[in-house]
């Protein structure tokens, strides 16, 4: 199909991906409606009186060069060095012509349309100190960790390696193996915890399969050494664990600022945004989608529209109860147990951090330099700390003042996300206080932002997703797509992939969408087919 209409749900990664694949190489008309009153969905960005928040945080990284390419043909990469020497290294080879596809940009960092090259340093903080994340070998580690645990760290690693788990039926079968029980109950099993509220044993394997990959203590010590000997720079790191990066590339002005240029690209061409509307309806006949209804969520009023393709970013249990049909009960039952964890950012002006690190972690200012901080602390729910003057300055409207975000993970209706706003403030502020990474008379200002649905969950009756699959992919004309279109816990590369298939799928008139639900599960999922 090389004509019609389009009707994508949700303008997200995924959704805005597919409408510019759509106007780009097809003359299909896209109409892309969102129901809230913003675009780019988790990876928006978020604007409070001039300090702007990536909520969770976006690198733009991947090892896939069609979304390096892509990303660079709506912002240019950095070229002009910015005074940080090992930055300077990577700008310098991305104006090198390289076999990687990453030429010479356009534009240097004096213009706004641009994406700036990145450090990357995350830590985890733990015993009110920090630990590389993911664990460097190195002395401090081991000194930190004491002598004692050290032992049992490398005894349990070695009887993990010895006599492993089989078959991995949990999460917490996974991380045995790959880490040690003793390291896996030091760094990752309360965090994790934090994260999904729920025991490590009762969530799928699949989910830390899917996003630690081929993370292991043996590739940890490969790294460490390979670090030691190699001077490659290049931004693409296509030989490193994605988890183990140094350096990513990111918009100017958050992740946003390229979501809102792709939203214009798309309008200039034909396409159609519509925010503040819903998609609550499907009709099929003969296994297509034939018309969608669309509830305007000011008024109330809803339409049936005629469409040609279903490309869909709506979570798949909202999927599933819009479908105006007699469902099989099976299908039905899946999708109503289908769960999700829900997410919450406190945004935090402070004049100054009380917290100090050594030399490597932190800028000449005294600022420390991590873009985030994974919080294993037991005696809060903070689950993680974002420092956005370390994303980009330029979310920070005052160079001076230190700009946070504080994320907790919860579910809709519980305690914390049914607090006033200034409670829940409040409540996060005092947090990071006791934990000492500030002192409460330093804060200046401070705002709430929840996100439903912003994790899909890998228990529940996600083992019997595949039913809700088989039962989706007879439709031809629909597509599921994205993180939460297709209850996958994606990378933004990774839902961006999934709407450039789909759309070669549609121009080369191919029915199947396996190669959709392959994306994120091959180990190189980035080579080129």
């Amino acid at each position: 199909m090389k004509e019609g209409t389009a009707i994508i749900v949700g303008a997200g990664p995924a959704g805005l991906t597919v409408a510019y694949e759509l106007v780009h190489k097809t003359k299909i008309k896209p109409i892309v409606f969102e129901k809230t009153n913003f675009i780019g969905g988790i990876s928006r960005t978020i604007n409070y009186k001039g300090n702007r928040m990536d909520i969770g945080g976006h690198r733009f990284f991947s090892k896939s060069d069609r979304v390096m390419q892509w990303w660079q043909s709506i912002l240019p990469f950095q070229t002009t060095p910015c005074g940080d020497e090992s930055l300077d290294i990577a700008v310098q080879a991305l104006q090198s012509d390289s076999p990687d596809g990453l030429g010479p940009g356009a534009l240097n960092e004096n213009l706004d349309r641009i994406m700036l090259v990145r450090n990357r340093l995350s830590r985890i903080y733990y015993i009110r100190k920090f630990f590389n994340y993911p664990l460097s070998l190195k002395i401090k580690t081991l000194i930190d960790l004491g002598v004692v645990r050290f032992f049992k760290i490398a005894g349990s690693y070695l009887m993990a390696w010895v006599f492993p788990i089989r078959p991995e039926k949990s999460l917490e079968d996974l991380m045995i193996n790959r880490f040690g029980r003793e390291l896996y109950r030091t760094f990752f099993k309360d965090y994790t915890e934090k994260v999904w509220g729920i025991s490590c044993s009762h969530i799928g394997s699949e989910w830390g399969a899917q996003r630690i990959k081929g993370l292991s203590i043996a590739k940890l010590a490969l790294n460490t050494i390979k670090k030691a000997i190699s001077k490659n720079q290049k931004i693409t790191q296509k030989e490193t664990e994605t988890s183990l990066i140094e350096k990513f590339l990111y918009p100017k002005y958050g992740p946003g600022q390229l979501w809102e240029e792709v939203a214009r690209i798309v309008e200039e061409r034909g396409g159609k945004i519509i925010i503040d509307h819903e998609v609550v309806g499907m009709v099929a006949e003969n296994q297509c989608i034939k018309k969608a209804a669309v509830k305007n969520q000011a008024t109330g009023e809803v339409s049936w529209l005629d469409t040609d393709l279903v490309f869909s970013t709506m979570p798949v249990k909202d999927l599933i109860s819009s479908m105006v049909a007699e469902l099989p009960e099976e299908v039905k039952s899946v999708a109503e147990d289908l769960r999700y964890r829900d997410f919450m950012t406190v945004g935090l002006l402070v004049k100054k951090l009380r917290i100090k690190s050594d030399e490597a972690g932190r800028f000449a200012d005294g600022l420390i330099a991590d873009t985030w901080i994974y919080i294993q602390e037991k005696d809060v729910k903070l689950a993680r700390l974002q420092i956005f003057n370390n994303w980009s300055p330029y979310l920070v409207q005052d160079p001076s003042k230190v700009w946070l975000g504080l994320e907790y993970f919860c579910n809709e209706g519980d305690e914390m996300w049914c607090m006033p706003d200034d409670e829940f403030a409040a409540f996060a502020i005092e947090e990071l206080a006791k934990i000492g990474f500030i002192d409460v008379s330093d804060v200046l200002d401070h705002v709430v932002i929840r996100v439903p649905k912003a994790y899909p969950a890998y228990f529940g009756s996600y083992d019997r997703f595949h039913v809700i699959r088989e039962f989706i992919d007879k439709f031809e004309n629909l597509f599921l797509i994205g993180r939460n279109g297709m209850h996958k816990y994606n990378n933004m590369d990774h839902s961006m992939l999934t709407a450039m298939l789909a759309v070669e799928n549609v121009v080369n008139g191919e029915t199947s969408k396996n190669n959709l639900w392959e994306i994120n599960t091959e180990r190189n999922y980035h080579e080129e087919r």
